[in-house]
């Protein structure tokens, strides 16, 4: 009935994969920031953050309304621009004055519509706090605002010898990616946000400025209390506005050495993946594209490797331990049937090889010029990944559809990227069903519906399927007793 409805209303470049655009733009109108109300507010706003950190714009509103999803845009009724945490905690009080909601925005490189404000509000653009504040070389972490991304914070590093590894593709912003605990092609060695963050500072809806590890602490391990800033990592911007973020680094490792290696079938490259895995070679990233993406990336990128699927490999470490690595490994793959490895030793070539990693959803998008794509996101327990993998790609032949998979298969997290014309409503309706079988899949093999994207708008439902009704009744209590208002990015999450 929903999907009839959006049609009828003209509304198809809304995410036809989740159906709920009605529900939210009804549920809208109990919130909606208008008349004597707004103007109250804004005057305010402007007193704190002064008339250009303050914009009413149609245009500036519909940018900060959407991200990378294809989530319809659902524009702020205001957008500011915070300078400081103080600022931030001014601001979130006249919006609880004012009982107007809060929507954090970083980059606006989600892809589960996190950024949406569903029922109106106040946008929080955190891009103009984008210092980094302290930097402890000696102890392998350093201090950052939410406005700093991934590859600043790196790009600052270069001559100490240090390194941020989680790396989603996109250059997000760094408190960004502890909202919606992102990960990416480094995490089997280096891990997610979740095992990279030592502390936060967050102000809550009404305010109030907390440090979840306590002010300025930043020791590696604690069993001090409750584990307040893991609740924060992944809270998608329910819960608080992340204003620090105090984060641990890596070292830089001596030698870094990159591979393709082509297989037979899916089953091979998979299977090569878990025994990698179980043999302890210490890999960095392991990537698997099949053979539609492979072609996908060959035309886009350039790329010189055969049309088959792939695994792409990288291995960081001592000269010495790289050479037993790669011995182990090879011998893994040809076990499988695999290809000799194509190497990438120098910086240039790697450099290259995972760029066209990383733009594989533009890659995706090039097959059908014109189309749409969202991306799915499961990830299982690396023994179930071959049976998961193999039976998805035998769901995309079946149904016809066009859903090129590529995934950090390491950890067990792998993406389709379906591409999908919004305009023929039965490929919609065969996507949307492949998407919750998918889903389903990989709940029915111990695992979950996102990995790393987040829940967002899209998956309330498979959230509670995953985690069971009680421990969402918790969620909920945890978000009520923190949030009582439902100011916090409503409409998210749960």
């Amino acid at each position: 009935m929903v999907l009839a409805f959006l049609r009828r209303i003209g509304s198809l470049h809304i995410n036809p994969v989740y159906r709920f655009a009605h529900e939210y733009s009804v549920g809208r109108r109990n919130y909606s920031a208008r008349g004597s109300t707004l103007e109250q507010a804004v005057a305010a706003f402007r007193s704190v953050v002064g008339e250009d950190g303050v914009s009413l714009g149609t245009a500036v509103r519909d940018q900060h309304g959407r991200d990378e999803s294809m989530h319809r845009c659902c524009p702020p009724d205001v957008v500011v621009w915070p300078c400081s945490v103080e600022e931030v905690s001014a601001l979130a009080k006249i919006c609880y004055q004012h009982q107007l909601p809060i929507i954090p925005f970083g980059t606006g490189t989600g892809l589960e519509g996190g950024v949406g404000a569903v029922k109106g509000g106040v946008c929080f653009n955190l891009g103009k706090m984008d210092c980094i504040l302290d930097l402890h070389q000696e102890d392998f972490d350093v201090t950052v605002e939410p406005g700093v991304t991934r590859k600043a914070l790196n790009a600052s590093l270069r001559d100490t010898g240090l390194w941020f590894p989680v790396d989603p593709g996109a250059d997000a912003s760094l408190c960004g990616m502890v909202a919606t605990s992102a990960s990416g092609t480094n995490a089997v060695r280096y891990g997610t946000m979740r095992e990279n963050v030592l502390n936060l500072e967050v102000v809550l809806a009404d305010g109030t400025v907390i440090h979840t590890a306590g002010r300025g602490r930043r020791p590696r391990k604690t069993s001090a209390g409750y584990n307040l800033t893991n609740l924060f990592v992944g809270s998608e911007g329910t819960l608080g506005l992340l204003t620090k973020a105090t984060l641990r680094l890596s070292g830089i490792p001596e030698a870094v050495v990159s591979a393709v290696c082509s297989f037979p079938s899916v089953q091979a490259a998979v299977d090569s993946t878990v025994q990698l895995l179980q043999a302890g070679v210490p890999i960095a990233r392991i990537e698997f594209l099949d053979d539609v993406m492979m072609d996908a990336c060959r035309c886009y990128s350039s790329l010189p490797y055969v049309v088959a699927p792939t695994l792409f490999l990288e291995f960081h470490g001592s000269k010495s331990s790289l050479e037993e690595q790669v011995t182990v490994a090879e011998d893994i793959t040809r076990g499988n049937a695999g290809s000799d490895f194509s190497w990438a030793r120098d910086a240039e070539t790697r450099e290259r090889l995972w760029k066209a990693r990383h733009d594989a959803w533009y890659a995706a998008l090039a097959l059908r010029p014109g189309c749409k794509a969202y991306s799915t996101d499961v990830c299982v327990p690396i023994s179930n990944l071959p049976q998961v993998v193999v039976e998805t790609k035998r769901d995309l032949m079946q149904n016809h559809l066009t859903g090129p998979i590529a995934g950090h298969v390491g950890d067990g997290n792998f993406h389709c990227l379906m591409v999908l014309d919004p305009n023929d409503a039965d490929e919609v309706q065969r996507v949307h069903q492949f998407t919750e079988r998918l889903a389903r899949r990989a709940l029915a093999l111990d695992g979950t519906c996102t990995g790393e994207h987040g829940i967002g708008l899209g998956k309330k439902a498979l959230l509670c399927e995953e985690v069971g009704p009680q421990t969402i009744k918790v969620m909920h209590s945890l978000k009520a007793a923190m949030d009582p208002a439902n100011l916090m990015n409503p409409g998210k999450v749960l």
